[in-house]
């Protein structure tokens, strides 16, 4: 179906907001078993805002993350916390407390836990929202990962073994599309066979590539969800 634009996604007439906020979030393969996870959120004040003299942006917060991930079971077994620009001195003390990390799922109810251990006063209100954004882009790593050992001898069995159940079954209730009354998961556990994701349809089309063509197999077994990308970056002004 056609997507239709939105006013949302036009480019704005107005002046530049007084705030700019990025989050930026990669995932790199340490080992067949393990990942890291690297984010970073940053905010900008436009140039003069506090200094009338100053031609550049200010930035006024710069919080990284590293999270090293085992796959596929999606434990943190390791995070650290840097605080690369900071309002106040005292900002950095909260930084070991971010230890509190490991030993938790990066997957289901992760965004509850974090509410817990580090939501207002118990730890950087920056930071706990950047590990917020950082926990979507782990699952999705996890597709990556599994596209990636697809392309090695022996297919999608090789490297570290999932399940087939468990490639629909971790996105169990994330969204509408699949809450455990939908169609597409109604599809899945009846044994249906994953079919590539609108964005791999989109470019197997643009390169003249068959959709039915037995050779694409593999993108439909590592594609999953549909969810292949490990780097996002959100821009919020």
């Amino acid at each position: 179906m056609p997507r239709s634009s939105s006013a949302c996604c036009r480019r704005p007439t107005r002046r530049l907001a007084p705030r700019r906020r990025e989050y930026r979030v990669r995932a790199f393969r340490l080992a067949s078993d393990r990942v890291l996870i690297r984010g970073a959120v940053r905010d900008q004040k436009p140039p003069g805002l506090y200094l009338p003299e100053d031609p550049e942006p200010l930035t006024i917060h710069h919080m990284l993350v590293d999270l090293e991930v085992s796959y596929p079971s999606m434990e943190i077994m390791a995070a650290n916390v840097h605080m690369e620009t900071h309002p106040n001195l005292e900002c950095t003390r909260i930084e070991p407390h971010y230890g509190k990390l490991v030993g938790l799922s990066i997957s289901r109810g992760f965004t509850h836990r974090v509410r817990e251990l580090f939501g207002g006063p118990r730890a950087c209100t920056h930071t706990t929202a950047l590990l917020q954004a950082m926990a979507p882009v782990a699952i999705q790593c996890l597709w990556s990962m599994r596209a990636s050992d697809a392309r090695k001898p022996g297919g999608a069995d090789s490297g570290v073994p999932m399940e087939r159940s468990d490639m629909w079954q971790m996105n169990l209730n994330t969204c509408h599309v699949w809450a455990e009354d939908s169609d597409v998961v109604a599809k899945y556990a009846a044994g249906g066979t994953f079919d590539p994701p609108e964005f791999a349809r989109e470019r197997m089309v643009a390169l003249g590539m068959s959709l039915n063509d037995e050779s694409n197999s593999r993108v439909s077994i590592a594609a999953g969800s549909g969810t292949l990308s490990d780097d996002m970056v959100v821009i919020a002004q």
